[in-house]
């Protein structure tokens, strides 16, 4: 059956299988990013009626020379290289601790992971008590060694911060199931060979463990990568609808909706996605091309 040569028949049969989920990806995928494109280029554009009266680069020039965007992805970028390295770092060496433990792992699994799927409305509930000047966790916690009351979320200083640490929190869940699924794919006699040569517990880890999981290390790092780029709801909820003190925690995605449904400024919000897109597009085949050396699968 597999190795049958395909027919106008059995082409016209998968097609018809396939039928149902290619609608839906041409029409809440393919088609908006088109839509996207060609709306950035609208300078002069009645999103009511959808006539268009003029097409040009105006919104690319605009937001190249706007300064708030210039700001957003400074702090797009700032969150980006906080949060990703020390999301895999730290979800890895938990992956590791949970792998060693039999008793009650299942327990810590669970709440590992139960961040990952909790609401982030819900999140962003109890992180506003943990970093609250007055009777927060987190400023108690630090003056148990001296360090003053810290305005968290009211400073321009550490609202990025508060950003980085919250979304850290929040994916550490799904990183640290993935780690484990790959550590535990690993067969044991790569680590037996190990031992025969003489390689210690660091020696085992950098030449048999950090190998053999770079390609979920890889997975987990280009989605943190493209979903860090895409951080919106946690900003909205951690800071009431707003972009952060002094806009310190306005990102790409944030000004894209401030332009699209506050200032309706359709074009402008479709050029700086655009933008967005290929910044997203040139991080991932570095990634790729990078993968290509140094993954081994």
């Amino acid at each position: 059956m597999l190795n049958e040569k395909p027919t106008l028949k059995s082409t016209a049969k998968a097609f018809l299988y396939l039928l149902p989920m290619l609608l839906i990806t041409v029409t809440f995928n393919i088609y908006p990013i088109i839509k996207s494109f060609m709306m950035s280029f609208y300078t002069k554009y009645d999103f009511f009626t959808d006539k268009v009266s003029r097409i040009g680069w105006d919104n690319f020039k605009f937001i190249f020379s706007d300064p708030d965007f210039h700001i957003a992805v400074k702090n797009t970028l700032i969150f980006v290289v906080g949060v990703v390295p020390l999301t895999v770092i730290i979800s890895l060496v938990i992956a590791l601790l949970l792998n060693k433990i039999k008793w009650l792992s299942g327990l810590f699994r669970t709440v590992y992971f139960l961040p990952f799927v909790t609401s982030t409305v819900a999140i962003a509930q109890v992180w506003h008590w943990i970093y609250n000047s007055d009777y927060g966790l987190l400023n108690y916690f630090l003056s148990l060694f001296g360090v003053n009351p810290i305005s968290w979320l009211e400073s321009p200083k550490y609202a990025m911060l508060s950003l980085i640490i919250m979304s850290i929190w929040k994916n550490l869940g799904f990183n640290i199931v993935l780690f484990l699924v790959g550590l535990n794919s690993i067969n044991e006699r790569y680590y037996q060979a190990a031992k025969i040569d003489g390689a210690n517990s660091w020696h085992q880890f950098t030449n048999v463990t950090l190998p053999l999981l770079s390609p979920i290390t890889f997975l987990v790092t280009i989605n943190g990568v493209i979903g860090s780029f895409k951080a919106f709801d946690q900003i909205f909820a951690l800071f009431n609808g707003n972009p952060g003190p002094s806009k310190s925690a306005l990102t790409i995605v944030y000004y894209l909706y401030q332009k699209f449904y506050t200032e309706w400024k359709y074009g402008i919000a479709a050029a700086s996605g655009v933008v967005l897109f290929f910044m997203i597009l040139v991080v991932t085949v570095i990634q790729l091309s990078y993968s290509k050396k140094h993954v081994h699968y």
